[in-house]
């Protein structure tokens, strides 16, 4: 990657209000910190359009700030036109990777994958906390923090 050239990182799950919009909330804090946010375009979506335009879900918000970690998202449902946007469309489990390998037209420079295929631990599904308690939002704050080094790493930097 030259100086000039951005990552793009689409974080994708099924509603876009639990794991994705923290993920790319927690990607994003972690690639300010390294002082390389001029390197990367960080957004997330859904698989489906539930969500459309919605705050993300109260939970990761607040676990989120907990952390130190700001959020600023509307609900968004993926469409084919990132699969040549972005380079990296990153999912929370196997299910959204289906959606998205069925969604992704021919010929696209996205790179779709499993976010958890970046987490040092091995734990590689991000599991929907939606219909759970507070731990399964702490649970996934922990590794997307995890998969956020992770990935970095695995890009170099």
């Amino acid at each position: 990657m030259t100086s000039t050239e951005k990552t793009s990182v689409l974080f994708v799950c099924l509603g876009n209000i639990c794991r994705s919009p923290m993920a790319e909330a927690v990607f994003r804090h972690v690639v300010t910190s390294r002082g390389l946010s001029d390197r990367f375009v960080i957004d997330s979506a859904g698989t489906a359009g539930y969500h459309v335009g919605d705050s993300p879900d109260p939970r990761s918000v607040a676990t989120c700030r907990k952390n130190g970690v700001p959020v600023s998202h509307s609900g968004q449902k993926v469409n084919k036109e990132d699969f040549s946007r972005f380079d990296y469309i990153l999912c929370m489990d196997e299910s959204n990777l289906a959606d998205l390998k069925r969604l992704q037209p021919t010929r696209t420079k996205a790179k779709v994958s499993l976010f958890g295929d970046f987490d040092p631990k091995g734990d590689r599904i991000i599991k929907d906390p939606y219909y759970g308690g507070q731990d399964g939002f702490d649970r996934n704050y922990a590794q997307v923090v995890r998969c956020s080094e992770g990935f970095l790493k695995s890009l170099g930097v």
